[in-house]
């Protein structure tokens, strides 16, 4: 019981000090630039480049940026910690909603392959409103945040 409790104690000191250090090195970070933008610059491109690739009928493509979308990168550790700190109890809706967006995003792909356009639209409709969807939840808040003025 007691040396439970001390790996309990460990654990939560060496995640503190794991925060404290990135949020000092990234304090030192030009803008505070994190990883998570870069992934959210990618995937924006690669919704722009499936909407360009369903208006030219492009359906491999289209399943290509799709499943880019649906497996893309997650941030190292240390900056899902702080995200993960910051939204605390909303930690469970953004992942929810980030299981959406990859749900909807494998879906599409899945419609691409079978050229059906209609369906193909309506996937990809389903995906970007996964995304304004978190987007209108938390992504004011996370800029607030961490990206002060």
């Amino acid at each position: 019981m007691f040396m439970q409790m001390i790996s309990k104690l460990a654990t939560v000191l060496l995640l503190t000090i794991s925060t404290i250090a990135t949020t000092l090195a990234d304090e030192t970070t030009p803008n505070n630039a994190m990883v998570l933008r870069k992934i959210m610059q990618e995937l924006d491109n690669n919704m722009q480049s499936t909407n360009h690739a369903i208006t030219r009928e492009d359906w491999d493509v289209v399943a290509k940026t799709a499943l880019l979308i649906a497996e893309h990168p997650e941030p190292p550790f240390s900056e899902k910690l702080r995200i993960m700190m910051f939204f605390g109890r909303d930690t469970s809706r953004l992942k929810q909603l980030d299981g959406q967006t990859h749900q909807a995003a494998k879906n599409l792909a899945t419609e691409a392959k079978t050229g059906n356009r209609q369906n193909i639209i309506s996937s990809f409709n389903t995906l970007e409103q996964s995304c304004t969807n978190c987007h209108q939840q938390f992504k004011n808040a996370f800029i607030k945040h961490f990206y002060k003025p």
